[in-house]
């Protein structure tokens, strides 16, 4: 028993795009729900290690068709990179494509890592798209200058304030100083008041997250300091207080894990994850 894969061409306004269409089996009965793969920042359809492809494969042997593409400009789709703030005519031509092909009518859960899933919540907001059944979002990209500072500050310099490493480092005139330095330079960025910025793209995923009525899955990397800045950003910033307090919501930690999830047991967790938050919440869709 295998899967079927194919290549479809994702056709928009002005570009074109490079699709891999992962289908169940034949003898496997087709899953009601599609899973689209948002790929963020300077990834293509394969991702790191190729961790979208291994598990676009396990969850089309589960009976899920999956979808990857690359973006405009990237791997093998033609024209300029499209910043993540602007990939909502790419993911609506994605799930078109993925109607079209994978078989079926039935919704679809955008999955997303880093700027990818920052995209999907963007996208939401900005089209409150019906198609779109459930978010599952990885190591969600909310960085700000602000934010890094914080997160360094809290998960990094004081381990290493702890660690006797460093000020035998110190003592000695090395690196420990180096460190002190910037983490003068982190505080000097939170003490720092200054007018609130304008809505930027963090507030505009909260507002997607808060107005999607679909289930939502947030994995977070133990050992990721974009996971850990989104928590930071997510217990500080008003727009976002009530986001992780929602019914709808799923939440696990990819224990040891890092920002991938490049260790066979993480890529594991995270597609297990996955498939049984899909069966526990989006049967029937």
């Amino acid at each position: 028993m295998s899967l079927q894969e194919q290549i479809i061409t994702l056709a928009g306004k002005g570009f074109e795009m490079l699709g891999i269409l992962s289908l169940p089996p034949v003898e496997t009965p087709t899953q009601h729900t599609a899973i689209l793969i948002v790929v963020g920042g300077a990834q293509y359809r394969v991702g790191s290690h190729r961790q979208f492809v291994r598990l676009a494969r396990q969850w089309a042997t589960a009976g899920h068709p999956v979808l990857r593409f690359d973006l405009p400009g990237m791997g093998d789709s033609p024209g300029e990179p499209v910043p993540f703030e602007e990939t909502a005519p790419c993911i609506a031509a994605a799930l078109e494509a993925l109607q079209r092909h994978g078989g079926h009518a039935g919704g679809a859960v955008l999955w997303g890592l880093c700027d990818g899933a920052s995209a999907s919540l963007l996208y939401v907001q900005a089209t409150q798209d019906p198609r779109v059944t459930g978010l599952a979002l990885l190591n969600p990209w909310v960085r700000s200058e602000a934010g890094l500072a914080r997160a360094q500050v809290k998960h990094y310099y004081r381990q290493r304030l702890l660690q006797a490493d460093f000020w035998r480092k110190l003592l000695r005139g090395g690196i420990g100083w180096q460190a002190l330095q910037g983490l003068a330079t982190k505080l000097q960025h939170l003490r720092s008041p200054s007018s609130p910025p304008p809505a930027g793209f963090q507030e505009l995923m909260a507002q997607g997250w808060q107005a999607f009525g679909g289930p939502i899955l947030l994995l977070l990397s133990e050992r990721d300091l974009t996971a850990q800045e989104f928590i930071e950003h997510a217990h500080t910033s008003p727009g976002w207080r009530l986001c992780l307090q929602k019914a709808s919501l799923s939440r696990h930690t990819i224990c040891h894990a890092d920002h991938t999830c490049a260790q066979p047991q993480a890529h594991q967790a995270v597609a297990l994850h996955t498939q049984d938050w899909l069966y526990a919440t989006l049967r029937g869709h």
